[in-house]
């Protein structure tokens, strides 16, 4: 009993200091870092560029890989299967034009693996939003 105790408390410690590696300061800088861990699970383990982990009236929140140079292309790609053209970047907002219309896609760097964003629910099909 005493060495299936110790071996989960170890197990513990070393999950605790591999997450504390991994995301250091960014495990609270967005609230409840659960809903975001498990996403990110998710997006390790499926063949998928991006993972929704959460929705708001307004809008719903992805999270994707930050792959350097090319970190918002999941963002693009999402913004123009719902037919809408990137026109620039300011700042950490993404800005897409459809129909005479302009959009902002909010994006943050959640830790250096991973880059969270905010797209807004009108400019998403059903499968997006319920992904």
């Amino acid at each position: 009993m005493k060495k299936i105790l110790m071996t989960a408390i170890l197990l513990f410690v070393l999950i605790a200091g591999f997450l504390t590696f991994r995301f250091g300061s960014a495990l609270s800088q967005e609230g409840n870092p659960l809903p975001i861990f498990y996403s990110i699970s998710k997006l390790e383990f499926a063949n998928s560029s991006y993972e929704q982990y959460s929705k708001t009236d307004k809008s719903t929140r992805f999270v994707s890989e930050n792959t350097g140079e090319s970190r918002y292309d999941v963002v693009k790609d999402i913004m123009k299967k719902n037919g809408w053209d990137f026109k620039e970047q300011m700042g950490a907002g993404l800005i897409f034009e459809k129909n005479g219309q302009t959009k902002v896609v909010e994006t943050r760097q959640y830790s250096r693996h991973y880059i969270l964003s905010d797209i807004p629910n009108d400019v998403l099909s059903y499968r997006e939003r319920t992904d």
